[in-house]
């Protein structure tokens, strides 16, 4: 859609710069040549300032509606080819705004206002869904590692569950003598077996990934991107490091943008490329709303451990008789 609305309008729109840059270029050579004699200082410099100030006028003019400095031909096949378009699309829904790729039409600003109340719902809305999808499936894993046999706290309790339903079995076998034959012990190590899993996938729910392990994610993620982009833009793991931060949380300074492959028409392998830094984009920001989604559960849980930590402080205290007379004489 953008590429349908900037691409040609803007061609047609400041498509008579080069020739009026050009046009001034002449005058004021007829100018300096045929028209003023050179030697009358203060007559030459008024008519050279008249044309000057009168291309000045029109360079202003051109700004204001959009134009940025360069021609338009050489500037419209590369900011809006599909990678520019794609660009500039997600730097609207996700509110980055790099700045670097802008609407110059009325037409494209209208778009732009309508693409981003309908967009930047949609992406807010995929955030919450995805950041919450992963949250689940990575504390699924967790859950699963840190409920493994090796671990020493698991391993106890699995034993004692053993142990318990040993007993269980035992105490069945007992009453069972002394009925008519009827076997239920079947049936009672089921029901326990049934008691053994609910315990352990309640344990796997209520399980919380700590905000250290969050924390190294993100900055993995961050330092990946970095070594991406040093490959892909030329850029050191300083800058790499540096965009990657200030793109995964929205904030868009514009200093360092992508997008050198941009200057580079028909090169597929680095418009390629370039796609794919933007899918690294949309998939670390799903990355960083599951980190945020598994660091919010982490302190409500220390928030709530702490308030019954507290009030069971308060019990103990309330609970603790008072000193004897000859305890406190003592």
């Amino acid at each position: 859609m953008f590429i349908a609305i900037e691409g040609n309008e803007a061609l047609e729109r400041f498509a008579q710069i080069p020739s009026k840059r050009i046009e001034t270029a002449m005058r004021l050579w007829q100018i300096s040549c045929c028209e003023v004699n050179v030697f009358n200082k203060s007559v030459f410099e008024e008519r050279v300032g008249e044309e000057i100030r009168a291309y000045q006028e029109k360079i202003v003019l051109w700004a204001r509606r959009g134009w940025q400095g360069s021609d338009i031909t050489l500037e419209s096949e590369t900011q809006w080819s599909f990678s520019g378009g794609f660009l500039y699309s997600l730097t609207v829904i996700t509110t980055i705004g790099y700045g670097n790729i802008v609407p110059r039409t009325e037409w494209g600003k209208i778009a732009t206002i309508f693409y981003a109340i309908i967009g930047m719902p949609l992406f807010l809305l995929y955030l919450s869904n995805i950041g919450d999808i992963l949250a689940k499936s990575f504390k699924w894993i967790y859950a699963k590692f840190c409920l493994c046999r090796v671990c020493p706290g698991v391993a106890r309790r699995r034993a004692l569950r053993a142990r318990r339903r040993a007993r269980t079995e035992e105490r069945d076998y007992q009453s069972e003598l002394g009925d008519n034959g009827f076997d239920t012990a079947t049936i009672t190590t089921s029901n326990v077996e049934d008691e053994i899993e609910e315990e352990i996938t309640a344990e796997t729910n209520t399980v919380t990934v700590p905000i250290t392990i969050c924390i190294m994610i993100m900055i993995g993620y961050i330092f990946f991107g970095a070594r991406l982009f040093a490959d892909w833009e030329n850029w050191d793991i300083l800058d790499g490091s540096y965009f990657c931060f200030i793109s995964l949380s929205s904030i868009g300074f514009g200093d360092i943008v992508p997008g050198a492959s941009l200057q580079t028409k028909g090169d597929t392998k680095m418009e390629i490329s370039f796609i794919l830094c933007a899918i690294y984009l949309l998939l670390g920001m799903a990355l960083i709303a599951m980190c945020f989604n598994l660091m919010q559960e982490q302190v409500i849980y220390k928030i709530r451990s702490l308030k019954k930590c507290v009030r069971g402080c308060c019990q103990c205290k309330k609970n603790v008789p008072p000193p004897s007379e000859e305890e406190s004489e003592g």
